[in-house]
């Protein structure tokens, strides 16, 4: 199920992870070539992905707000 992101946080191994409208989380990592997604990188860039919608997992399995 689709969810925008609404903010920001750094995880214990200081990765970013999104938090979705729906509760959860999810990492987004900047790890080429396997995951590319400069824009974590810099604030404006995280900034203007907030409301992009990210596919929620969690969401699919009916699991618990994080």
């Amino acid at each position: 199920m689709k969810q925008p992101i609404i903010a920001y946080h750094k995880d214990e191994e200081d990765h970013w992870v999104a938090r979705l409208a729906c509760g959860h989380n999810q990492h987004v990592r900047h790890t080429p070539p396997w995951v590319n997604r400069p824009w974590v990188t810099t604030e404006a860039g995280r900034r203007s992905m907030l409301g992009f919608e990210l596919d929620c997992v969690k969401c699919d399995e009916g699991a618990p707000v994080d």
